[in-house]
């Protein structure tokens, strides 16, 4: 079954939501259980520094996500509005975001490898956010939205979403 840009558009929050549930739900329990491992595996700096970003109670984890979450779904929105011809259409800021959430996939590979352990986000970064990543850049790619310099070009704002994380991250911590 072929889905149209506009529906893939729309199911960006619902992929991302299920994600970032699995990612709530598990993050308090593992990192309490597995804080040791962290600091045997990493070199101590590090160690202590994926530690204290990551340390928060599920409370905390769901204010970041929203905070997360309200880029992801203005991203949505632009990309729907530039799907129908609407007003307020960007399908810039929704790609990169669509970027980001394909790279994110594989620090949670990463980490189970690593950890040698399930990490919290890792089941649906493979069996949903990998595949409808692919999917989305896909129908970009078909609709002739993208093309590989596009791809390039909006690379380096990948890195943009770090600072928006680590915030996202300090704000939960400060009002839970």
């Amino acid at each position: 079954m072929e889905l149209n840009l506009h529906t893939l558009i729309w199911l960006f929050p619902i992929i991302f939501v299920l994600h970032d549930f699995e990612e709530i739900i598990m993050l308090e329990k593992w990192m309490a259980k597995n804080r040791g491992i962290i600091k045997k595996v990493l070199p101590e700096r590090l160690a202590n520094n994926v530690v204290k970003q990551f340390s928060m109670t599920t409370a905390q984890m769901s204010v970041a996500v929203l905070i997360v979450f309200l880029f992801v779904c203005s991203s949505t929105f632009m990309a729907s509005q530039y799907a129908n011809g609407g007003l307020l259409s960007n399908i810039h800021y929704f790609t990169v975001v669509v970027l980001i959430f394909l790279l994110h996939v594989f620090t949670h590979v990463g980490q189970s490898i690593l950890f040698r352990s399930i990490t919290p986000g890792v089941i649906t970064s493979i069996f949903l956010v990998l595949p409808y990543s692919l999917a989305m850049l896909n129908a970009l790619f078909e609709h002739r939205v993208i093309d590989w310099d596009t791809i390039y070009f909006y690379l380096p704002f990948v890195i943009l979403a770090l600072p928006i994380v680590l915030a996202a991250h300090w704000i939960g911590k400060r009002v839970v």
